[in-house]
Parts: structure tokens; sequence; C-alpha cells
């Protein structure tokens, strides 16, 4: 997911939002993050850029840069002190901003490990070498992940991302190759 027109030209074009702004924490101007998935993106970045929420009361289009002086994990968010947030005053008026990271500061993944942003856009062929369509999205079912592959129709299947459907990922290539049939 990449940000649209941006009116401010030194935004990385490499932008992937990972989480929004759920309040303030404390009374110094930490705001607490409530991650989109895993909070590593978030840990890692030195800096953070804040989009207010669509439609947001007083919401105006700009970004807003928050350069991370310390952060760390708090009961499945994540809190986050900087100097550009001098007070609890400050960090409250952030609440409901969308959090982004340059993909450039995501940790290296593990092994078979992908992160979502490098999925999409895929194309997607089975062991057949039929093409299935590309990567539109993810679902997280609790179980497992699920990839949401819509055809040059807009026709849209449903594969789960799981070892025994999926037999290869090329992320460098854009290409999946499952063990799906087109009748699926």
């Amino acid at each position: 997911m990449r940000p649209g027109s941006r009116a401010n030209p030194s935004l990385p074009d490499d932008l992937v939002e990972v989480g929004f702004v759920g309040g303030a924490y404390g009374i110094r101007g930490w705001i607490k993050v409530q991650p989109h998935g895993d909070a590593d993106a978030l840990l890692n970045a030195r800096i953070w850029w804040l989009k207010p929420a669509a439609g947001a009361p007083g919401a105006s289009t700009d970004w807003r840069v928050f350069p991370v002086n310390t952060s760390r994990e708090h009961s499945g968010t994540v809190v986050a002190g900087s100097s550009a947030v001098p007070d609890r005053n400050v960090a409250e008026a952030l609440r409901g901003c969308a959090v982004w990271v340059s993909r450039a500061d995501f940790p290296e993944p593990e092994d078979d490990e992908f992160y979502w942003v490098d999925l999409i856009g895929a194309t997607v062929v089975n062991e057949q070498q039929e093409t299935l369509g590309t990567v539109a999205g993810l679902i997280d079912n609790g179980a497992h992940q699920i990839l949401r592959i819509v055809d040059e129709d807009g026709a849209e299947r449903l594969v789960p991302f799981v070892e025994v459907y999926v037999k290869s990922v090329d992320v460098a290539g854009k290409r999946i190759v499952v063990d799906w049939g087109l009748d699926y």
C-alpha cells in the first residue's frame, strides 16, 4: 500500500502503512500505536510518517514526520516518544493518524517468511503453469494467511498460504507457484 498523491516530495516512495495512533501514552507526549500486524517494522524504523485519517475533524492532507527517540512493545501495542511531540496534548491530537514506515526499514524476514506488502502484485501460477491471477491482498483467518488472487476478468480466488498449496515464492521475480487448479 503506497500513499497516493502527496504534497511533501521528501517522503520515500516505499512507504507502507503499518498501524494507527490509538492515543496518547503517559504525560510526556508519547503515543500508543496499534500495529496492523507484527510490530517489528515499527520497532525497527527510526522515522515514522503520520497521516491524518480521511474525514477526521480538522484533518489536513499533510504528512507529519515522527522521528522516533524510543519505542517498545506494550500490551499488544507499540508506545513511542519523539522530540516532535512535546506533551500529552500534542500526542492526543495525533489520535487516528495512520502510521507509515519505509519498506527499507523493515527487518530482514527469516527463511520462508514473507512480508505481505512484498507478495501483493505477484503473479500466481499453478504447477501446470496456468496463470491464476495476481495477489490483490492477504487475509489472516487466525490459523493461517490466505492469498486473495484476482484474475484478468476480476474473478477472485482464495488460496490458503500454507506449504501444502504454496510450492514456491519468488519475491524478487514477483511469482508464486501453487498446487491449485483453475477450476477450484
